[in-house]
């Protein structure tokens, strides 16, 4: 659920004063699996992220209430939102990823490899040793799915699908320097 909510600041607690529902998105989600395990990999990751003893996420919060509404609305296939959301808060966080130019040397792409330390695409002369080789599409799906290009990611077929979802949570683990146990759930077609 998205909700507004009014406090009033108590001695020890805070008191809830009023709650207007924004978006009552819980039904929809939890009668699906597939988009249950999807929003639950999203929160997951938004945990992770978002250092609760700090100033809050705005945009954080923002990408999550989105992806949590193209869920519930069935807007584009989960598999795709959840990699776009994957993908968005990364780069909100600090760690956006390259699919065109090299992430190492600048170097104009397409490129042909794609290495996870090194933050994306990969030209020739960077490439370090066991850096995956997905296909074009791959890139173009992944770009696709981080600039918001719907139109683009929904053409993609199962094999660039397959290979994005693989580095967008390879991708996302050496981020968080630990896998999200909520991701191994999250079924793929």
């Amino acid at each position: 659920m998205v909700i507004d909510v009014q406090l009033y600041t108590g001695r020890n607690l805070d008191i809830v004063t009023q709650v207007e529902t924004i978006g009552a998105f819980g039904r929809e989600v939890c009668a699906d699996y597939g988009l249950y395990t999807a929003g639950t990999a999203m929160l997951e990751t938004a945990e992770r992220l978002v250092d609760a003893e700090h100033e809050p996420a705005v945009q954080q919060y923002l990408l999550l209430a989105g992806a949590v509404r193209a869920l519930a609305e069935r807007a584009h296939d989960a598999n795709l939102v959840l990699d776009a959301y994957l993908l968005r808060s990364l780069s909100v966080a600090g760690w956006a990823p390259s699919f065109t130019d090299c992430a190492r040397c600048g170097a104009p792409g397409p490129h042909r490899a794609f290495a996870v330390a090194s933050g994306g695409a990969v030209c020739a002369t960077c490439r370090p040793p066991g850096a995956a080789s997905p296909a074009p599409e791959t890139f173009v799906l992944l770009a696709a799915l981080l600039s918001g290009d719907w139109t683009g990611a929904e053409a993609s077929t199962e094999r660039p699908r397959r290979e994005a979802n693989g580095l967008v949570a390879a991708f996302l683990q050496f981020h968080l320097e630990r896998g999200l146990r909520s991701l191994r759930m999250v079924e793929r077609a």
